[in-house]
């Protein structure tokens, strides 16, 4: 006699469309983040801009993003998951429609900081729906889906706009974007499930308070300057490669470029096989090993040589996104009070540090060229292995 088959799976009740749903959700979000990048050259000569002032234009979508992530948690705590997500999404597409229409640098860089402010609507917000509407079982694997989303989303906007920008210049390349953001928009209205375990909350006093206490934590506030280092070095390098990389002797085209980001890939599929790694080694080490390695890295792309550059550009992503593992890892063995607020004020001092990044960089480019832009950013290196190994002094 068979036994009895379970009444309840642990996704029972969700629709099977949701998978692919949540995967189009994280790839949309980080679509547009870095998808300037790889036709920066072109903005550069089409407005006559400086490195600086084509630098900002990635670095205000960045800030945006840093700026509203603290506060996104407690927002939608009040207003409902599907809601913030669809609204945001629907948003994205507006500036992005309107990108191709700009006449100077400061407009675009105005509509790129808009584009930031849509994106922790969705990157902030879609956890909080996984955990709830998943919490039976499938978190974990459904977290993975997205997480897959939006590495893909940011390795496909520079590739789609690079390869697009070849084709139909910068402006064409976004309007390619602004129509896959608003498809991607309508599926996710028209399909993923509305919420059935969201209960809506508004004490905005506690948490403040949890804030206040996050910000006393002296081993949280060195994770979060170790994230500001991280992506500081991950934005400075991948913007202002592309200006050196176009010039000569390299001289690549939009598409070139478009394919060098393929080395972003490497790190993706090298960092999930290091989770062993990490946790056998201790958090402090992976990070000073992995800033080092991202540093060395960026050392070889000093040569003149796309068989020197390329390499240590996939070397350099993949100490970074080692760099990112150990840190959120960290926090969530950490800090046991507030995690969602914690990540919140992890992802402002990442995306503030990449906003500085985009700024400090371009002056080194403009006064030094690439050979300054790697000196500024393994400095920075540098610095977060000297903040990991003073205040994590004594731990793994």
């Amino acid at each position: 006699m068979h036994a009895p088959l379970p009444s309840r799976t642990p996704d029972a009740g969700v629709n099977p469309a949701t998978r692919p749903l949540i995967w189009f959700i994280g790839f949309f979000a980080f679509l547009n983040v870095y998808s300037l990048q790889s036709v920066l050259p072109m903005v550069m000569h089409d407005f006559q801009a400086t490195p600086v002032q084509a630098g900002l234009a990635v670095g205000a979508t960045v800030l945006a993003i840093g700026l509203i992530s603290p506060f996104m948690g407690m927002v939608s705590d009040a207003f409902g998951r599907k809601n913030i997500v669809c609204g945001s999404l629907l948003f994205l597409t507006l500036p992005t429609a309107l990108i191709p229409l700009v006449q100077s640098s400061p407009q675009l860089i105005a509509l790129r900081f808009l584009q930031g402010l849509a994106v922790p609507g969705i990157v902030v917000v879609i956890i909080a729906y996984i955990a709830e509407e998943f919490r039976l079982g499938g978190v974990a694997r459904m977290t993975t889906v997205y997480v897959g989303g939006t590495v893909m989303g940011g390795f496909c906007g520079r590739f789609i706009t690079g390869h697009a920008g070849d084709l139909l210049g910068w402006r064409g390349a976004f309007l390619a974007l602004a129509l896959l953001n608003f498809l991607g928009a309508l599926a996710v209205i028209l399909w993923l499930p509305a919420s059935r375990h969201f209960k809506p909350q508004s004490n905005f006093s506690a948490g403040f308070r949890t804030l206040a206490s996050h910000l006393k934590n002296a081993r949280l506030m060195a994770a979060c300057a170790v994230g500001f280092c991280v992506l500081f070095s991950l934005v400075g390098a991948f913007t202002y490669v592309n200006l050196y990389l176009a010039a000569p002797p390299f001289l690549l085209s939009s598409a070139g470029l478009a394919n060098v980001f393929l080395v972003y890939l490497v790190g993706v599929l090298v960092t999930p096989l290091a989770a062993r790694w990490i946790e056998r080694q201790g958090y402090k080490r992976c990070l000073q090993s992995a800033m080092l390695v991202s540093a060395l890295g960026l050392l070889c792309t000093v040569r003149s040589d796309l068989w020197w550059v390329v390499p240590g550009l996939a070397v350099c992503s993949t100490g970074v996104f080692l760099c990112q593992s150990a840190t959120i890892s960290t926090i969530a063995k950490n800090v046991s009070v507030g995690r969602s607020l914690a990540t919140g004020i992890y992802y402002f001092f990442y995306y503030a540090g990449g906003a500085a990044g985009s700024w400090l960089t371009g002056l080194a480019f403009e006064h030094y060229g690439w050979h300054g832009t790697v000196c500024v950013i393994v400095g920075f290196d540098i610095l977060g292995v000297a903040i990991v190994t003073w205040v994590w002094r004594g731990s793994r």
